[in-house]
């Protein structure tokens, strides 16, 4: 009878093994706040002390509190680690906050992330400065970003669209106000077209005027015409709708002038005021341009396109300087972009604040997107596997960076958003001759309401 129990016993117990490593793996996050919650806080509050001095966070105590552990008990006075603050737990893992001891700064932790990871058993730690003197810990239990789940609550706004899933659990925000244009690079199958539709899908719902540039011809933005004010789908559309954009640029100018009573000679670039300081009433609809294939734009065959070309650089490299302060933004996407493409790609990526990079073909195309931010961010993005797509590396010109993958969205989806939010797409005159045409949505017929008796002799 004993030996039957305890191979019951047994049995129970490998079965409840195998079920959590299945759940780990299949079902993180349900692993999580059943079982890896739970053992990392007990490992954190067990381990704080001695994890905190063997990562070099800890300093000598005050003089007075020395003085008194010595006049009280006879123990060896020990350096103190950073003040801890209550613990946070989170649907993806823990939150807790340190004051720093006088002496220490918040890269002193970061610097020890690495190390914190290991000791208290969590996929991942990272660290925020709220104030002088105090830091946050984000510890992330599990790979976020194999399945990615966007956060229930997000900061949404004017110009502001949660596209992705940061690696610390958090919404990574596209914020035109803050970052005005960006680059988005990568190859087939990489995510760089679920990641436009996650942003033209977001900015359908919000008045912004949305201008397409898609030179394929229009196979990535034509299921969003209805939302769209303005459409080009080859590079001689393209050569039309961009100086109409820029003398809509020029009118805004004009019409900050004489709000503000500025001299009608002085140059654009000595206006420091942008549109968003003129009364609501007055204050035009911001516009996104979206450029997909930006190299399709700098391909040349013959003088006469090459001159074009030209003319085309120019103007989009205006709208990247003095744009923002008419309430303009640029989105340039392409699966390649290098110096080699011509003259003023290079010029063109200065203006461009904001770089997402999802997995490309060569790492000259990684560097002209992220060379000038970070190494680092270089080798990363080199790395994404082609298993995962979605997955970028996203940085801007201060120097940080960070992985994000995309939610998926099916193109119907978007496309459903963009028809159902058509009417919110303002008016802009100067657009309406590139207007996408679109074919109205056809109704099926409803038979009769009654069927009929049958006639009978």
């Amino acid at each position: 009878m004993t030996d039957l129990v305890t191979w019951a016993e047994l049995g129970g117990s490998l079965a409840a093994i195998g079920g959590a490593a299945y759940a780990r793996h299949a079902h993180p996050a349900a692993y999580w706040s059943t079982v890896g919650l739970p053992v990392s806080v007990a490992r954190l509050l067990a381990s704080y002390t001695s994890t905190m001095d063997a990562c070099g966070l800890t300093v000598e105590p005050p003089r007075w509190r020395a003085l008194a552990v010595k006049a009280t008990t006879r123990r060896e006075v020990r350096p103190v680690p950073p003040r801890r603050g209550m613990i946070r737990p989170t649907s993806t893992g823990l939150r807790l906050r340190l004051r720093l001891a006088p002496g220490q700064e918040p890269a002193d932790v970061a610097a020890s992330a690495e190390r914190l990871r290991h000791a208290w058993g969590v996929h991942a730690v990272y660290v925020r400065d709220v104030k002088p003197g105090v830091v946050e810990l984000r510890l992330v239990g599990f790979d976020v970003l194999r399945k990615v789940r966007m956060p229930r609550r997000t900061d949404v706004g004017p110009l502001r669209v949660p596209v992705a899933l940061g690696e610390d659990a958090t919404a990574f925000v596209r914020d035109y106000r803050a970052v005005p244009h960006e680059l988005v690079l990568g190859a087939t199958l990489s995510g760089k077209s679920m990641f436009l539709r996650n942003l033209l899908a977001g900015l359908a719902a919000q008045p912004v005027v949305l201008v397409g540039i898609d030179c394929k011809r229009g196979v990535e933005l034509a299921p969003f015409a209805p939302r769209l004010s303005a459409l080009a789908t080859d590079p001689e559309q393209a050569a039309e709708l961009l100086p109409v954009l820029v003398k809509e640029m020029e009118d805004r100018y004009d019409l900050i002038k004489a709000r503000q009573s500025i001299a009608p000679g002085t140059p654009d670039e000595l206006i420091t005021s942008d549109v968003w300081g003129l009364p609501e009433d007055e204050r035009p609809a911001p516009i996104v341009l979206f450029v997909d294939e930006v190299a399709e734009l700098f391909l040349v065959a013959t003088r006469k396109e090459e001159e074009r070309r030209d003319e085309m650089v120019t103007q989009l490299i205006r709208l990247a300087q003095l744009g923002r302060a008419a309430g303009i933004y640029l989105e340039v996407c392409g699966q390649r972009f290098g110096a080699e493409l011509g003259k003023g790609a290079t010029m063109l990526r200065a203006q461009l604040t904001g770089r997402v990079c999802h997995r490309v073909n060569d790492e000259a195309s990684a560097k002209m997107a992220l060379g000038d931010i970070a190494p680092e961010a270089v080798l990363a993005s080199c790395a994404i596997a082609a298993e995962l797509p979605g997955l970028a590396v996203v940085g801007d010109t201060s120097g940080g960076w960070s992985r994000i993958r995309t939610p998926h969205l099916s193109l119907a989806d978007a496309a459903a958003t963009c028809r159902e939010s058509a009417h919110l797409a303002p008016d802009v005159p100067a657009l309406a001759q590139f207007r996408p045409y679109v074919p109205p949505v056809p109704v099926k017929e409803s038979g009769p309401l009654a069927t009929p008796r049958p006639i009978t002799e």
